[in-house]
């Protein structure tokens, strides 16, 4: 993968995932070390899916994956698991040295399947899961990109005239006698700060940028940044839809693997990343585990799963489809997830360009407006 995409990709992922996933990722990102992109992660499921599907042996399949595949990572992986299941070892297990790769759900459902004897079924669950989730990831991942790239290049923009251009007009403005509007003396401070103390400045918010993921990596200080990110315009929804379809769909396909609601509760709480929606499932299966419908446990945190999923859930128990009934939730956030990223561009645009005009047209006139008092003055 591009390196230069890789770290668009964090960064992006982090504001609608969890910002431990920054640390994670960074703290994990060593080239040349074996890693694997999620498309090559899907595609190497999907093949040892197909091969057991077709009666193949596990050692077989990972052998025939390791002779076909072009992707060296892939290779190696395939080697060493290959190595540790003759050991002896399970394929949940071999897996398990590559954690950061392959995540803690999906390690947990191809256990789920080793124990249960429903390993090829699991296997094609994860696929379809993964890729539905990777295809959200990069819908949302496209949907923000275009407002950081305009925010970045206003900062960029006034950053340039307020360095570059205004300081070689700064002395003909002190040079005549005359009061300056405030707006042309902030800049005045502003070209000045940033003249003696531009290095120091950009030092600090280096260091902040390269420590910001390891105090997010804190649960107290990420449980506090998720809850406010949840409470931002639009951002907060569409984080919400994202963490709602994502715990709806894991659910679902937990409860399908036959695996007990409790066990499914725990499962699903320990792989949301988002800190706010893992406490509050812990709470809700303490609710599940005194014998009280998933709904009312739910319900308790109105603020979190609005009265649609709960009526949903609801309506699932009392028909006894409680799975089918997580999946069509799941579809449905998925669909409001589409359309609120589609028009996310024509809503937020007009405002950042607002924005971009008024810092740009800010700078401009605290130029140009000093410069025709001082015409004036001449002329009179």
């Amino acid at each position: 993968m591009n390196k230069s995409l890789y770290y668009w990709d964090v960064f992006l992922t982090a504001l609608i995932r969890s910002p431990k996933f920054i640390f994670i990722k960074i703290s994990t990102l060593q080239f040349g070390n074996i890693r694997l992109s999620k498309k090559e992660e899907i595609i190497f499921l999907k093949r040892l899916a197909i091969m057991l599907k077709a009666g193949l042996p596990i050692i077989d399949a990972l052998k025939m994956i390791q002779t076909e595949t072009s992707t060296k990572s892939t290779k190696e992986i395939a080697t060493t698991v290959i190595a540790d299941i003759d050991r002896g070892g399970t394929l949940n297990q071999a897996l398990g040295l590559y954690k950061s790769t392959f995540g803690f759900f999906t390690l947990r459902l191809i256990g789920i399947g080793e124990k249960t004897g429903t390993l090829t079924e699991n296997l094609e669950y994860l696929v379809v899961e993964l890729k539905k989730k990777h295809e959200l990831r990069k819908q949302i991942i496209g949907a923000l990109l275009y407002p950081i790239i305009v925010i970045l290049a206003t900062i960029a923009i006034t950053l340039f005239l307020i360095i570059s251009i205004f300081p070689k007009i700064i002395p003909i403005f002190l040079s005549v006698k005359t009061t300056l509007p405030w707006s042309t003396q902030l800049l005045i401070f502003l070209s000045d700060f940033l003249s003696h103390y531009g290095w120091f400045l950009l030092i600090v918010l280096t260091i902040i940028l390269i420590a910001t993921p390891f105090f997010y990596a804190i649960d107290f200080v990420r449980f506090l940044a998720q809850k406010f990110v949840l409470r931002l315009w639009l951002l907060g929804r569409l984080v919400q839809y994202y963490n709602l379809s994502q715990l709806a769909r894991t659910l679902g396909l937990l409860l399908t693997t036959g695996v007990s609601i409790n066990t499914a509760l725990d499962i699903t709480a320990e792989s949301t990343e988002n800190m706010v929606y893992k406490k509050t499932l812990i709470e809700v299966k303490s609710h599940v585990e005194l014998g009280k419908p998933l709904s009312v446990g739910l319900q308790k945190n109105h603020h979190l799963f609005p009265a649609f999923f709960v009526e949903m859930v609801a309506v699932g128990e009392r028909t006894g489809s409680v799975k089918t009934t997580l999946f069509y939730v799941s579809d449905i956030y998925e669909s409001d997830i589409k359309d609120l990223t589609r028009n996310l561009t024509t809503i937020i645009e007009p405002l950042l360009m607002l924005i971009m005009g008024l810092l740009v047209g800010f700078v401009a006139i605290s130029i140009i407006a000093p410069i025709y008092g001082i015409t004036q003055n001449l002329s009179s």
